[in-house]
């Protein structure tokens, strides 16, 4: 990939999945580098969920606070989920990446193709950047926060990152640096577990979805330029076999896509379903640890942690209704070039009677499903926010509740 047609959104996303040990190797070398990279992440997760579960032991019976753990704690069990999941199906998930990595950001494309696939480089880059910016600024918050809190305070009165409970003089140098630089470590491992998968499906599923209007726009021009106007193109057509041979290109082109849609649905089944199950109550948590009266910090991060819950959500089913409306477009795209002026020889007759099967084909839309329940679109996205409102009506409901009793 040349400096001039550098892709952000994929340089970000291998990044980020090379850190915890998902992403193409090459040599053995590299091989051995990615199996210490996951098997160094599920232990920087294991040691947070440990840490989150003992401080929930400690601190039970404070609501607030029992609220706040709780939604670290979904957090941990999120990117946890999300690591276990990537590593039982390595495999297909390294085979979608190659097969991008092929097709996709090092294809051949013409001039017009190039501005279809350049848009879809900006669009993958903004999502990416917003979301990497709320989710990063959401780290920085759980690290600024005991900082800004220990400020004037004697040695003994110093806060860590997550409060931990250990007999050992963990305010006191060395061991308090020590410490709060592990929980940064294992905080940042968190954060890159959390969000760099979200990254590759939203990334991909663009990808996807720009195949498709590649494909809208070789199939509209098979039998020649198509001008599109109200008035029937006059523009005769190339040789009737030849426009026959580029139009089996576009559904063999057609035919691989659709498979590609299935892998990505094997691999990222059950990770849509859980994204959208247990999303509503991870923003839940966050609105109200945000309209609580806790310090200044406190409430910045989870308001940052919410906006980043929003953006993720937005990115997850944009990416997934662009992959429906582009797969449905193909039909409108076929009927568009100009076959009607094929002559009515056998290489004509089979391209007529072909189209009316990918037509038909084309009318059931490649899409993202929750496990096969229902499939993920932009109404999934007011569906969740619906049901994370009323999460949130019933946890201030009980917590008026505890505080009356």
């Amino acid at each position: 990939m040349t400096s001039n047609n550098r892709d952000i959104a994929v340089t970000v996303t291998a990044f980020y999945l090379k850190i915890i040990g998902f992403w193409l190797a090459d040599t053995y070398e590299e091989k051995r580098r990615r199996k210490f990279a996951q098997n160094f992440t599920i232990f920087m997760l294991v040691c947070a969920v440990v840490i989150e579960t003992r401080d929930i032991y400690y601190t039970w019976g404070d609501f607030s606070i029992v609220v706040y753990i709780m939604c670290n704690i979904l957090t941990l069990g999120i990117s946890l989920f999300k690591i276990f999941l990537s590593m039982w199906s390595k495999k297909k998930l390294l085979e979608l990446i190659k097969f991008a990595r092929t097709n996709f950001w090092h294809s051949d494309y013409d001039s017009q193709e190039q501005i279809i696939v350049n848009e879809c480089k900006r669009t993958c880059t903004f999502l990416i950047c917003v979301f990497n910016f709320f989710a990063n600024g959401t780290v920085s918050g759980y690290i600024i926060r005991p900082i800004v809190a220990s400020i004037g305070k004697n040695e003994s009165d110093r806060l860590l990152i997550v409060n931990f409970w250990i007999d050992l003089p963990i305010t006191i140098t060395p061991y308090y640096e020590i410490l709060f630089t592990i929980q940064i470590f294992i905080i940042m491992y968190v954060c890159i577990s959390y969000l760099c998968i979200d990254n590759f499906l939203c990334m991909i599923n663009l990808h996807t979805a720009t195949q498709f209007r590649i494909l809208q726009y070789r199939l509209s021009n098979v039998c020649g330029a198509n001008e599109r106007s109200d008035k029937i193109s006059k523009k005769t057509p190339s040789n009737s076999d030849e426009c026959y041979a580029k139009f089996k290109n576009c559904i063999q082109q057609h035919q691989a896509l659709i498979e590609y849609c299935n892998k990505l649905q094997e691999v990222f089944g059950i990770f849509v379903l859980a994204q959208v199950l247990l999303f509503s109550l991870l923003m839940c948590l966050d609105g109200y640890l945000v309209m609580e009266d806790t310090p200044i910090m406190q409430r910045l991060t989870f308001l940052f942690h919410l906006t980043g819950c929003l953006c993720q959500l937005l990115m997850f089913t944009y990416s997934c209704d662009c992959l429906i409306r582009e797969s449905l477009n193909v039909a409108n795209a076929i009927y568009d070039c100009s076959w009607i002026h094929l002559p009515m020889d056998r290489s004509g007759r089979m391209l007529r009677k072909d189209l009316t099967f990918v037509i038909g084909r084309s009318r059931v839309p490649c899409c993202l499903t929750a496990c096969g329940f229902f499939p993920v679109s932009l109404e999934t996205y007011t569906s969740i926010l619906s049901t994370a409102a009323s999460y949130f009506t019933l946890l201030r409901n009980q917590e008026a509740e505890i505080v009356e009793t």
